[in-house]
């Protein structure tokens, strides 16, 4: 009966590493495919013209290396100018998300009524409107009160990121036990100060899972900048990049430095704050 057992130990021992070498060879394909076009993307910014089309693959040559094509591309895109249009709208339009949406979900939360359930049925639904159906009324009604603007897009973002926000944080709110809030009340806390001493610290880690998020959003977007500010001096960098693309011809090698440069810093971002993403999503997945 002994060696039964250590035999069965043994298959099933050998069915596990089995499974996980699938696995993991499985989940290498898929990291290669996801990889390869940033590889090829790389390659290609630091190539000619004429090298990146005639080997678009291979490593570039004596004749076909050519690292100025970053400082071109630097000076086209007006680098810092953008840079800065960009943060200033990822910025301000998360600071807004956050706020409206962590009040609205505390609200939603601690208010147990018929009115605040189906408030917040309406707001996971507004999260199945494909932005396109509501493209051309926006728009309309932006123009009509001279939000063609900076500061008219930041409030776009803050309409169309705050239903994703309240559910996220919605669900991570149960978790926080009334009985704290109660008894700051009975310590003499008004609204305000429980919201923000006693609330908001307590969810910091969702906060900024949702800000992380947002954040990689706003900053990679294209569509709703290039319809709201696409004008000279208010582009961020994913508006400036369409410059390499003309009607009758586009310069692959200085478009992929530009991409390059526009895509490295919220890649920074991301890999210096994914764990908060991770813990922000099982926190809040508890309840």
């Amino acid at each position: 009966m002994v060696g039964v057992k250590k035999t069965e130990k043994i298959v099933i021992n050998k069915k596990g590493r089995l499974k996980r070498t699938i696995f993991s060879i499985i989940a290498l394909i898929i990291g290669v495919i996801f990889v390869f076009p940033i590889y090829i993307l790389a390659l290609s910014s630091f190539k000619t013209q004429k090298g990146l089309l005639s080997n678009i693959v291979g490593f570039p040559d004596s004749t076909t290396f050519s690292p100025k094509n970053y400082v071109e591309a630097f000076n086209k895109l007006k680098y810092l100018q953008s840079f800065c249009n960009s943060l200033y709208i990822s910025v301000c339009s998360v600071i807004l998300i956050l706020l409206i949406s962590t009040m609205a979900a505390w609200v939603l939360v601690r208010y147990k009524t018929k009115v605040s359930k189906a408030i917040f049925v309406v707001f996971a639904l507004f999260m199945l409107v494909p932005f396109q159906c509501v493209m051309v009324p926006l728009l309309v009604v932006a123009k009509n009160m001279n939000l063609l603007n900076p500061v008219g897009l930041i409030f776009m973002y803050m309409g169309f990121g705050a239903s994703m926000s309240i559910l996220m944080i919605h669900g991570f709110i149960k978790n926080v036990p009334e009985e704290l809030e109660e008894a700051a009340v009975i310590d003499g806390c008004n609204v305000v100060q429980l919201f923000f001493l006693i609330v908001v610290p307590l969810l910091r880690v969702i906060l900024i899972t949702v800000a992380i998020l947002n954040i990689m959003w706003i900053w990679n977007d294209y569509l709703l900048p290039s319809i709201v500010i696409n004008k000279a001096g208010w582009q961020t960098l994913p508006l400036m990049t369409y410059s390499f693309f003309g009607s009758y011809s586009t310069r692959w090698d200085l478009a992929s430095a530009a991409l390059i440069m526009c895509i490295t810093p919220i890649v920074i971002f991301y890999l210096f704050s994914q764990k908060y993403i991770v813990n922000g999503m099982t926190d809040g997945a508890i309840k």
